[in-house]
């Protein structure tokens, strides 16, 4: 194998990783980068609301896919599951006409989208996230990073919050769940002014925090030795505390943002407007209108795991899945 694609479709985005296998000495591997691509389709839109899929949001996703599938083919990788995955996750979760969804997916890419549950979602997300970290720890350290690692994967519809840690005296994946509370998500359903009006944030901040009552049972949340924060969320704040004129991921890639730092930002966004949040530099157009409710995700998350920071990670569930093309279950 030289080469995999692996693909995420959330409420918010679709992203593209392809990858090149390179063998090293022994039986290791390492996985290279060869082309990272993100559209926001907003396949999301109004799911929470309707229950299914706009027919504007489907078409929005296969013109993207059509994109993906032109490059994965011009890399040398057949399209197909040998070389191909593609995880959908929470608003395909929810939606009622997803079998429409799954036909133009594999009329497009040569495989079905996996649903993935919230669980399974979390632990790719911890994969992608923690794999440079192990392969440092077995070496003897994982630098700055202390396990336990807390991995939290704000996204469009759902948070996916995973424990674990590294080497061979901690298990994988310690616990893990997923909750309905994500950018577009909280923004569909508190934040629908521009800004938003102190009560409307307030219902969000009530929103997100029974939801981690939730997560608290099942993931003990202040047992984390590191937080580490993956999607467009957690990287887009980064690049703002960072005050990059423009998105750059190897700059923003183990950026660590103080908890004071992160609750500045969340109040700035949550006080913009829409106008003034689309001239930050780091701001990709998709996540204007949803980023202030995705930091205040994020604000809460920290806020709740008692730590003083995050760090940033730009790698997550598409580099997951492309390891578990590499090395299946």
């Amino acid at each position: 194998m030289s080469g995999v694609a692996a693909i995420d479709c959330g409420t918010n985005s679709i992203r593209l990783l392809i990858a090149d296998v390179v063998l090293l000495d022994g039986d290791e591997v390492q996985v290279v980068d060869a082309d990272r691509r993100m559209e926001v389709v907003r396949l999301g839109e109004g799911v929470d609301e309707t229950g299914v899929f706009a027919p504007q949001a489907l078409e929005r996703t296969f013109d993207a896919l059509r994109g993906y599938a032109e490059a994965i083919e011009a890399h040398g990788i057949p399209l197909g599951p040998d070389g191909v995955r593609m995880v959908a996750t929470s608003a395909t979760r929810d939606a009622g006409n997803r079998q429409e969804f799954v036909d133009g997916v594999r009329g497009i890419l040569g495989v079905e989208p996996e649903v993935v549950t919230g669980l399974d979602e979390a632990e790719l997300s911890f994969v992608g996230a923690t794999a440079e970290l192990e392969a440092e720890a077995a070496e003897g350290g994982a630098g700055d990073f202390t396990p336990p690692f807390l991995v939290v994967d704000i996204g469009g519809g759902s948070t996916e919050f995973v424990l674990g840690g590294l080497g061979e005296d901690e298990e994988l994946v310690r616990a893990a769940l997923s909750v309905n509370v994500g950018c577009v998500r909280m923004t569909e359903r508190h934040l629908r002014t521009d800004p938003p009006t102190k009560e409307q944030v307030e219902a969000a901040t009530a929103d997100i925090e029974a939801a981690l009552d939730e997560v608290e049972k099942v993931v003990p949340l202040r047992e984390a030795g590191s937080v580490v924060c993956v999607a467009g969320t957690a990287t887009t704040v980064a690049g703002i505390a960072l005050d990059l004129p423009e998105y750059d991921s190897e700059r923003i890639h183990h950026t660590r943002v103080s908890a004071a730092e992160l609750e500045r930002i969340t109040g700035d966004l949550l006080a913009s407007r829409h106008a003034e949040r689309a001239e930050v530099g780091v701001m990709h157009p998709g996540r204007v209108d949803v980023i202030g409710a995705g930091a205040l995700v994020l604000s809460r998350v920290l806020a709740r795991t008692g730590a003083d920071h995050f760090t940033a990670s730009e790698h997550d569930i598409l580099d997951g899945v492309a390891w578990s093309l590499i090395v299946p279950e």
